[in-house]
């Protein structure tokens, strides 16, 4: 087994305390040579300053490069191509462009009315500019808002067809979920790479609660894992375990790249990488 090529997913401080800590990771898992670091936006756009602030900082000082999220929600169409640009002067010009998830308690996405109605309008408008390489969003899982058998992938190929270079799925727990997604991407005409999501599992509560959220399927096997993990005090080792063999599968099955969520917390994601045969490159040892 060969090993993969990987990036990571941050979310952007909103702390002192929590600048230390996203810091601390970055050093943790640069050494691994990730193709890109992500940072992602808050629900409703809510850390939009705190994402371009972080992306900033890691452009400038990490020697890493850096994606910045990006999103529909609550903000005008120039507003959100302001940002994009901003990014761009600053030197970050690969962007993930998601809808993103409506502000709590919104109870679903409405359009801002001067702003985008999809993904695809963004992709569409962030391609027109020649400025980005632009990755988007997948769903393995059906998405909470699939009208029909198939929506994902028809919304995944207008996303491509609108300029994006690559997609990175929603997180899941076998990997025949994304292998079943991956035929029936190409099935369907799509050629892009699509890079797995994965989650480690640092807390099975909280994962559990995002999967219910973003529509991926909880194994019954798994939950039963963990229920028993948790009483013999063995949460850690199985979620290294359960995370790392999944990679393996994935690999086995012709997958070349990762995508971590690492949640700000890089130990078990790093602990995976390592079981997978990545090598830390010691000349990033000391990248601050």
């Amino acid at each position: 087994m060969s090993a993969p090529r990987v990036s990571f997913e941050f979310f952007p401080p909103k702390s002192l305390e929590a600048s230390f800590r996203l810091w601390d990771t970055v050093q943790v898992l640069a050494p691994l040579s990730p193709r890109f670091v992500s940072v992602t936006y808050g629900a409703g756009g809510t850390t939009r300053e705190l994402t371009r602030d972080a992306v900033g900082t890691l452009h400038k000082h990490s020697g890493l490069d850096v994606a910045a999220h990006l999103t529909c929600v609550n903000a005008s169409k120039a507003e959100t191509l302001a940002i994009a640009e901003g990014f761009a002067e600053a030197g970050v010009t690969q962007i993930v462009a998601l809808r993103g998830d409506p502000p709590k308690g919104a109870g679903g996405f409405t359009p801002h009315p001067e702003g985008f109605a999809s993904s695809v309008e963004l992709v569409e408008s962030l391609a027109a500019t020649g400025r980005f390489k632009i990755r988007v969003g997948a769903y393995p899982d059906p998405h909470p808002e699939a009208g029909h058998d198939g929506a994902d992938i028809d919304w995944l190929k207008r996303k491509i067809d609108a300029g994006a270079s690559e997609a990175i799925t929603q997180f899941f727990f076998e990997p025949e979920t994304f292998f079943r997604f991956r035929d029936r991407c190409e099935k369907a005409g799509l050629d892009a790479p699509i890079t797995p999501g994965i989650m480690p599992i640092e807390n099975w509560d909280g994962v559990k609660r995002f999967a219910k959220g973003c529509g991926a399927v909880i194994p019954d096997w798994l939950d039963r894992a963990f229920e028993k993990a948790r009483r013999d005090g063995r949460e850690d080792l199985l979620a290294t375990a359960v995370c790392s063999e999944l990679c393996s599968k994935l690999i086995d099955g012709g997958v070349e790249t990762l995508h971590f969520y690492t949640l700000n917390r890089p130990e078990l994601t790093r602990d995976v990488c390592f079981a997978l045969g990545l090598k830390p490159d010691l000349q990033l040892e000391n990248v601050a």
